[in-house]
């Protein structure tokens, strides 16, 4: 009796053996990511987290805060192209007694942004991935012949970076935006950038977009950046980068991480004036203060790419939203590896010098 209880004994030892084996067989198939999802850092798990510390000295195009302006005068001209400076020199802010001030107009580097497929990837802090214990909407950029896998998910954060306060450029200290750095949003807790229907809370014009017509229109918007600035009449259009709508990191053209990375890094940006927290500041309603702007104009911002590689001289630089990604998107990135995309955000000004 003794010989069979052993027998028994060794034979559920080996089922539970069996059955422990066929858990862990299946854990790590769950786990694990396919071969189709590690190519080009595509798939819904996030890889590793890449990037690097921008350097505020050699990492920045300097070029792109021209051209200069005083009125319609451009003082320090550049070859980039700039919008509309208003006409007269002379301008007066303040109340009940208005002071007279010079209208200087000018571009300024104030934000940083992480555009990544990776949930709490700070690429512009040297690659580091500061979770706070919970991963929520992993992302994708992935482009497949047949058609099943296209598309990108992109998350965005956000940088209070000014740099030409921090570094005394300008004299005149009250045009310019006075604070530190700072982490000021971050996609990944904010439920309408994961998720169509709730993004159209905010942008419900979207179904008046939905149509042929309004996207060809699009040709000449991208064609208008490209060549010179964008056209801020059609603001459901981001260029040659794709659609501003829906608002959210959800890029059903992706082409290639450069311009998907640019048109997640656009929308956010006109979901950001969208919300009341980025407000205009160019133009002749700029000299005095910043204003609400709910529809975003384009020719405001620039997009300087800093991570992986940073671009730091020429005419495609910083380039306007919308425009071509042939000339800055050649090289910029190792798809294989799966990088992580930063900019230097740089935004027009209009403001009286007083």
């Amino acid at each position: 009796m003794a010989y069979i209880f052993s027998r028994s004994q060794l034979a559920q030892q080996r089922t539970r053996f069996l059955i422990g084996c066929l858990f862990l067989l299946l854990f790590a198939f769950m786990v694990t990511p396919s071969a189709s999802a590690q190519t080009s850092g595509a798939g819904n798990v996030p890889g590793k987290c890449t990037g690097r510390f921008v350097n505020p000295i050699t990492d920045v195009c300097w070029s792109c805060l021209f051209p200069l302006s005083v009125g319609g005068l451009k003082i320090i001209p550049s070859d980039r192209p700039d919008p509309k400076n208003p006409d007269s020199p002379i301008c007066a802010c303040g109340s009940p007694v208005p002071r007279i001030g010079v209208a200087m107009g000018f571009w300024e580097p104030v934000r940083l942004a992480d555009v990544t497929t990776k949930p709490w990837c700070f690429s512009s802090l040297g690659g580091k991935k500061i979770s706070p214990g919970f991963n929520i909407g992993y992302g994708k950029a992935a482009r497949s012949v047949d058609g099943t896998g296209q598309g990108a998910k992109w998350h965005v954060h956000w940088y209070v970076y000014p740099l030409l306060y921090w570094m005394e450029l300008l004299t005149d200290m009250a045009c310019l935006e006075q604070s530190s750095f700072d982490i000021a949003y971050v996609t990944e807790i904010d439920p309408l950038w994961q998720d169509d229907v709730l993004t159209a809370l905010i942008n419900p014009e979207v179904a008046l977009f939905a149509n042929p017509i309004a996207q060809v229109a699009c040709a000449a918007d991208c064609g208008a950046a490209t060549t010179k600035l964008p056209l801020d009449p059609l603001f459901w259009c981001a260029g040659c980068l794709g659609s501003m709508y829906p608002m959210n990191g959800n890029i059903a053209e992706h082409v290639g991480p450069v311009q998907s990375s640019r048109l997640a890094l656009s929308r956010f940006t006109y979901k950001l004036h969208r919300q009341g927290i980025a407000w205009g500041t160019m133009g002749s309603k700029g000299l005095c203060g910043k204003y609400l702007m709910p529809i975003l104009r384009k020719q405001q911002y620039r997009f300087q790419a800093t991570v992986p590689s940073p671009m730091v001289k020429g005419r495609w630089a910083c380039p306007p939203i919308g425009s071509s990604d042939m000339k800055p998107g050649s090289g910029r990135t190792y798809p294989i590896i799966g990088e992580d995309m930063g900019y230097l955000v740089w935004r027009k000004r209009n403001c009286c010098v007083l």
